[in-house]
């Protein structure tokens, strides 16, 4: 293993291969390595100019650009630390995130919303003549802070324990390829993304981002860029399932090695979809929360021998409790904890928050169970738990049920008050085409017990997840109380 800083092994890749494609966005533009290079040294002497230093936090709130992966390395080449956050955050929202930060510089953002700190609307062009040569080396002690709201809706930063370092030898992480061709379609303010852009540019390889996911246009960029790689998430492994088939097959996906999807249960039917449309050896899922106290990850040939599981931690360790802290037996529902592994260094720290702890183990708050063979299955949430009549309900369950019928586009499940049930199944639904309220009972009559059939449902115009996949059913059930 050789560790080197992160921006050093980008130099180096500049050096080698300068003219080559680095990073292309979709709609925007593309830079060569040596581009990357010299337009990052030049933005990291004007972040310097404004008193970043080692460090210090750099809050990113751009949407996907060239002018957030240039910010992200700059930052880097500073020994500083990328802060990603929505470019949709209400001002309100970002300003507690950037209290709790105490960053030192906000870039993506309108300087009247942060009296009193440096902000830069946007990233500036520079003219040639600005010196784009290599700066010292400086690393930070962590690579990044993605943020997290929780169950709790209070901000919480989640510094990485990983200091801006990359093993120049050894195997990128999560099946990347070195040197290959990447395309990111998820928003990277979120960590999944944001983890696999720079990884992937860290590793040599070409970065293809989508400024905002399509279906079709991911598969039309597949076609074109011809990538090793591509990440995403159940609801665009869903979205693109939903193209008409023709279309679907009509395109060639014959570059990709690795499917890999992350940040939500993935509904067994589309995940069996998927394994006979690509093949069960080029799909893979992750289960992990960004803290990164144990991850999972499992093939898609694993999984036909293990339905509905995310496989078996390959860092860390995990293991099923009850609510008072017991182990409990394999095939028993129960809160998941995990923690690193004896001897290694904690993979994150937090600031805002104190985790979920009981003797050495961590809880992020998801349900699930193991199986004999020490595969992990998970359940739901436990802040979304609804119970109804005294039987627990899992609403990803009824969810990924209510998303089998063709003119679901998403939906989501919560528990509202009720006198005689304590909480009643409420289903709030997107459809792409009009269905009744009776055609969608009769549907998930046929797939889910009587007592999780929702008893009341709700239909909306606007996606209930967004482009990460992720769906904050507290926030929906609070609106509805």
């Amino acid at each position: 293993m050789t560790m080197i800083p992160m921006v050093e092994a980008l130099r180096r890749t500049a050096i080698a291969r300068p003219d080559q494609p680095a990073i292309t966005v979709e709609g925007e533009a593309a830079l060569t390595w040596s581009e990357l290079d010299r337009r990052t040294n030049q933005l990291a002497r004007a972040f310097a100019g404004l008193g970043i230093e080692v460090g210090d936090l750099v809050t990113i709130g751009l949407p996907n650009s060239l002018g957030f992966v240039e910010s992200t390395v700059a930052t880097l080449k500073l020994g500083a630390i990328p802060q990603m956050v929505s470019p949709l955050l209400p001002d309100r929202e970002r300003q507690a995130i950037v209290e709790l930060a105490g960053s030192r510089l906000i870039v993506g953002a309108d300087p009247a919303a942060h009296p009193g700190r440096q902000v830069l609307a946007r990233v500036p062009d520079f003219e040639p003549s600005v010196d784009g040569s290599a700066l010292p080396l400086r690393v930070s002690a962590s690579w990044k802070a993605p943020t997290s709201g929780g169950s709790t809706g209070r901000p919480k930063l989640i510094l990485s324990g990983t200091a801006a370092m990359v093993d120049d030898e050894g195997e990128p992480p999560i099946l990347m390829p070195r040197d290959g061709t990447v395309l990111i379609p998820g928003p990277l303010y979120h960590n999944g993304p944001f983890v696999a852009t720079t990884q992937a540019l860290f590793h040599g390889s070409h970065v293809v981002l989508e400024r905002r996911f399509e279906p079709l246009l991911t598969l039309d960029l597949i076609e074109r860029y011809r990538p090793d790689f591509v990440l995403l998430v159940p609801t665009m492994m869903h979205r693109i399932w939903r193209l008409p088939a023709e279309v679907r097959e009509s395109r060639d996906l014959s570059s990709l090695k690795v499917v890999f999807h992350l940040a939500a249960p993935c509904p067994m039917w589309l995940k069996e979809a998927w394994l006979e449309w690509l093949g069960p050896e080029r799909v893979f899922e992750l289960y992990g929360a960004t803290e990164q106290q144990a991850l999972t990850i499992i093939s898609g040939v694993e999984w036909l021998a293990h339905r509905g599981s995310v496989g078996r931690p390959v860092t860390g360790e995990i293991q099923i409790l009850d609510g008072s802290g017991r182990p409990l037996p394999p095939g028993d529902v129960g809160e998941i904890f995990m923690r690193r592994r004896e001897g290694t260094e904690p993979t994150y720290h937090y600031v805002g928050a104190v985790a979920r702890e009981r003797q050495g183990w961590e809880s992020v708050g998801d349900l699930g169970w193991m199986d004999p063979d020490g595969y992990v299955y998970i359940s739901d949430r436990r802040t979304d738990l609804i119970l109804s009549g005294g039987a627990n309900v899992y609403p990803a369950e009824v969810e990924a049920a209510l998303e089998e019928h063709p003119a679901v586009r998403s939906s989501a499940v919560v528990g509202l008050p009720d006198e005689d049930l304590g909480q009643r199944i409420h289903a709030i639904v997107q459809l792409g085409e009009p269905v009744s309220q009776e055609e969608l009972r009769e549907h998930l009559t046929g797939r889910l017990v009587r007592y999780k059939l929702p008893r009341s449902f709700e239909f909306v115009d606007e996606p209930l997840r967004d482009d990460a996949g992720k769906v904050r059913r507290s926030a929906l059930r609070d609106a509805r109380t």
